[in-house]
């Protein structure tokens, strides 16, 4: 009877501890098969800082042991200060280098020791052998995708993160709060009909001597193809890339997109993001209108430039752009959405910081 008690004992320890010990298997981003060896404690996280941490929830960056700095620290340096001050511990998070200066370590990955890599599509696609290298040292990878701008890619990253962390509920909550608010705002554009307006994206750091980067597929092209706008790049570049000033002059854009961000080293950059000034803002703008031909578009006629935060793209909160570019095409059909409200709403419900900047500005307004 002794021996026959202790047996039940050990049967049950193990049924107690095997859901702990239970392998989790997903398909990634990439349509890759991936298992880990049950919820992941060790992170190794690549980009889409935020979407982890709205997706996982308090503590999220206890699990994270290695990040790839420079995409959050160098390209927006102002929201990585932010987060900094509400989690000092991200100081110490080890950094493993940037993809896109070659400077990203296989090596300082594995000496980390994670349980789990995640990194975004554009990361592993630039890493090829080194992708490859990380998974045969035993650590398993998931690639995520924000960046094709679709809801379908937006939700199925969503849903993987959650499943990997062990935060299906949370995820599974906001992919579907997500989706309400892209379908909701769809629906309302296809009752308004087709604006017919033009869009032209520009990423606004270098200023306006020279022409940045449009967006013909996913980020803001992504977003303009959400709300029925006709994006001028698209054909013109696959996924982004500058378009002759010659070009944009001879579409006439209705409205102007001014991609700007947190580029504090860059003296002409349309600074917008954490602790940006809607008036250094507007004076930045202001410039790019000094452009040979501009004055005669129709954006600029009829006050149609704005600045939109270049990190909102790619993300989770993007739904608050793609509500601030449909109020832009029809107004009546969003005359009762505030797109600014709805983000101070998303980071006080899913982030640990406030939305406490300039995120998206219409030329000559003062917020």
């Amino acid at each position: 009877m002794k021996n026959l008690f202790k047996g039940l004992l050990v049967v049950l320890a193990i049924s107690f501890a095997s859901p702990a010990l239970a392998k989790i298997t997903v398909t990634d981003l990439m349509d890759r098969e991936v298992t880990i060896d049950g919820p992941a404690k060790r992170v190794l996280l690549g980009f889409n800082f935020e979407d982890y941490m709205a997706i996982v929830g308090p503590g999220a960056m206890d699990k994270v042991i290695g990040v790839s700095l420079t995409p959050w620290r160098d390209w927006r340096p102002m929201q990585y200060k932010t987060y900094l001050a509400a989690i000092p511990s991200i100081a110490n998070l080890p950094d493993v280098g940037d993809t896109e200066s070659g400077t990203f370590s296989v090596e300082k990955v594995i000496a980390a020791k994670p349980d789990l890599a995640i990194l975004a599509a554009w990361q592993y696609k630039a890493l090829g052998e080194g992708a490859a290298q990380i998974e045969r040292a035993g650590i398993p990878l998931i690639v995520i995708d924000y960046n094709a701008q679709t809801l379908e890619k937006h939700v199925r990253s969503t849903l993987l993160i959650g499943t990997v962390m062990g935060a299906e509920k949370r995820a599974k909550k906001l992919a579907d709060f997500y989706t309400s608010v892209i379908e909701n705002t769809k629906a309302r554009v296809a009752k308004a009909g087709a604006s017919g307006k033009k869009v032209y994206v520009e990423l606004a750091k270098a200023g306006p001597s020279k022409v940045g980067n449009s967006y013909g597929n996913g980020m803001w092209g992504g977003v303009i193809d959400m709300v029925g706008g006709t994006n001028i790049a698209k054909g013109q570049v696959e996924n982004w890339g500058p378009l002759s000033p010659e070009y944009v002059l001879a579409q006439q854009p209705d409205v102007i997109l001014l991609a700007g961000s947190e580029w504090v080293s860059a003296p002409e950059a349309v600074l917008v993001g954490f602790g940006a000034d809607a008036g250094l803002a507007n004076t930045r703008m202001g410039a790019y209108l000094g452009r040979p031909g501009w004055s005669d578009l129709p954006a600029v006629k009829n006050g149609n430039i704005h600045a939109i935060y270049h990190g909102g793209a790619r993300t989770l909160s993007d739904f608050v752009f793609v509500q601030y570019l449909a109020k832009t095409l029809y107004p009546d059909a969003f005359k009762d959405i505030d797109p600014i409200a709805e983000l101070e709403r998303y980071y006080q419900t899913w982030l640990p910081v406030e939305a406490d900047g300039v995120f998206a500005l219409r030329y000559g307004h003062s917020h």
